[in-house]
């Protein structure tokens, strides 16, 4: 499988997971020149911003390495141009989390509630 088909088939899950906990998906996939935000998900006065590690040969090493300051930079960047763009967000509160599909060890799916902030 390729590592396009695992990611979508990583954020189908975790879309599946999240409306089932609530939330409301608004964006997926949504990008900018600087990066890419896979989902955005709001419920009630909060919306957040997730990213999605689908690692079916992973474990908390590779889950380091591919959350490395520089791709949360990125994340953090593009989260603040989305703001930018949808002004009727500007009083939500924020939060980032992350999503890990099927790491062994783990939960199939399993969520980390404010993964890191700025």
């Amino acid at each position: 499988m390729s590592n396009k088909l695992i990611g979508d088939y990583g954020e189908e899950k975790a879309c599946d997971y999240l409306k089932n906990k609530g939330f409301e998906i608004i964006e997926r996939n949504w990008r900018t020149r600087s990066g890419e935000i896979d989902i955005i998900v709001k419920k009630a006065d909060l919306l957040v911003f997730v990213e999605v590690k689908t690692l079916p040969k992973g474990n908390i090493d590779v889950l380091k390495r591919v959350l490395n300051p520089d791709k949360l930079k990125r994340i953090l960047k593009t989260s603040k141009r989305f703001l930018i763009n949808n002004r009727q967000y500007s009083n939500s509160l924020i939060r980032f989390d992350v999503v890990v599909i099927d790491m062994p060890g783990f939960e199939s799916v399993y969520h980390i509630e404010n993964a890191f902030t700025e």
